[in-house]
């Protein structure tokens, strides 16, 4: 986020839980991230008591019976939390008006209690775009408090227009190319999620940087360079789906059947090529083993996996050539359990996981052994003989294999001599210990 300049908000999400302490975690978010985090809502009781929040810039207290409502009730603040709410809300009109020069004049000509709700609205908006003002909020992320979230995403985070142009590169001959948030720009969008519904297929996710985009046009991946149609938009609802017929710049929404499009692909208008930036992912660090519960899973798991890994860029799916196992790889152990009961719930595939073996090593340890090497073949006639003689020595650690040929004189012919060190990696192959390959050897040929 800092590299790009992205504005951030702040959600301390199951305080309603137990052990869950939103002003302990405020601290903590002080401590570890940053001292300009202020709360914009406080909480209304405490752990599972909790039953609304605070809204600070209009002091209204907003209420649920349940988590699960559809609605909050607004209400007037509760008597024995003013004292704080007031306290909390000096901080933040305090703080956000000075990163607003003309808001903070007026704050000092007028106070806070002169600053209306739309001027301390304005004050955090301007403070949280700097990148350096972040607001915190929370409550239980399953539940009715998401919207009050949104409402503060609508009313403090940038929007397209905010954002400015987006650059790019031209696919063929790599200038920079500018796409302003406006709709009669040319179509230019980013792919950033491939998921699949049970229902429709692959879907596509996508953000719409310029210009608009219609169902039954063709499109250009610029990442890939090639044409696709654009069969179906949808725009996804938590689980609905609303079907239509134009997205244009700053919308988001998803394609039905694209084909060749994955993770971090640019989408475009045909005649108007344009690669944005893609999405780049760490290398994922953890790693288990997986295999079929029953012969019948082995196919089922493979394309179980294939699906999972064009949905997810961070889950990575390998065999080990040395050991045979099938490893996946995740960002975290919860992210490869949540991976593997998808797979038995979307996929009907059960399978095993455990730790993957090790793949061992053998060296020498000791520097300078000589040791004699004969080669002995009688199939008639005058048959076949060689005697060599080699200096074995550790090699440094990660240096691998190094042969070194020392004969003088001829005692061993120069034909022979590449023979010698092709029998030497053969052998090390196979370590004399428990047979694993012999790794960072020094072999020097002096004598035969």
């Amino acid at each position: 986020a800092d590299k790009y300049g992205v504005p951030r908000i702040c959600f301390i999400n199951k305080i309603n839980q137990t052990g869950g302490d939103f002003y302990k975690s405020l601290d903590t978010i002080h401590a570890r991230l940053s001292k300009r985090a202020f709360p914009i809502h406080l909480p209304i009781g405490f752990e599972q008591s909790i039953n609304g929040v605070i809204d600070l810039v209009n002091m209204k207290a907003y209420t649920y019976k349940d988590f699960t409502d559809h609605e909050l009730v607004e209400g007037e603040i509760p008597e024995d939390m003013m004292e704080k709410v007031k306290k909390y809300r000096s901080l933040l009109v305090e703080n956000a008006v000075a990163e607003d020069e003309a808001m903070l004049e007026k704050y000092f000509e007028v106070g806070e209690a002169g600053l209306d709700v739309n001027d301390v609205n304005q004050a955090i908006r301007t403070a949280v775009l700097t990148g350096k003002f972040y607001t915190v909020t929370g409550g239980d992320g399953r539940g009715v408090i998401v919207e009050k979230v949104l409402d503060a995403v609508n009313e403090f985070l940038p929007s397209p227009i905010d954002r400015g142009s987006t650059w790019g590169t031209h696919p063929k001959t790599g200038d920079e190319v500018e796409r302003q948030p406006d709709e009669a720009q040319p179509f230019s969008g980013l792919a950033f999620k491939i998921s699949t519904d049970p229902f429709v297929g692959k879907l596509a996710y996508f953000r719409v940087y310029s210009g608009k985009l219609q169902a039954g046009s063709y499109i250009l991946n610029s990442s890939t360079g090639e044409k696709e149609r654009v069969g179906r938009i949808v725009r996804m609802q938590a689980d609905k789906r609303e079907d239509v017929t134009e997205v244009s710049a700053g919308d988001i929404a998803a394609i039905v059947g694209l084909k060749g499009t994955t993770t971090g692909n640019t989408l475009c208008d045909t005649n108007n090529p344009i690669v944005l930036e893609s999405i780049t992912f760490p290398e994922p660090p953890v790693s288990i083993a997986i295999e079929p519960k029953t012969k019948a899973d082995q196919e089922k798991m493979s394309i179980a996996m294939q699906r999972l890994a064009e949905e997810d860029p961070t889950f990575q799916v390998h065999v080990d050539a040395e050991t045979g196992q099938t490893i996946i790889k995740g960002m975290g152990e919860l992210h490869l359990e949540i991976i593997v009961d998808r797979m038995k719930r979307e996929f009907s595939v059960e399978a095993n996981v455990g730790q993957p073996q090790v793949a061992y090593r053998e060296s020498v340890r000791k520097t300078g052994v000589e040791v004699q090497g004969k080669f002995v073949r009688q199939s008639g006639g005058r048959g076949q003989y060689g005697d060599v003689w080699l200096r074995i020595s550790q090699n440094e650690q990660g240096a691998g294999f190094e042969f070194i040929n020392s004969i003088k004189g001829g005692t061993v012919p120069g034909e022979y001599i590449k023979p010698v060190q092709q029998g030497i990696e053969e052998a090390m192959s196979n370590g004399v210990i428990a047979g694993y390959p012999v790794v960072d050897l020094k072999a020097e040929l002096y004598d035969g």
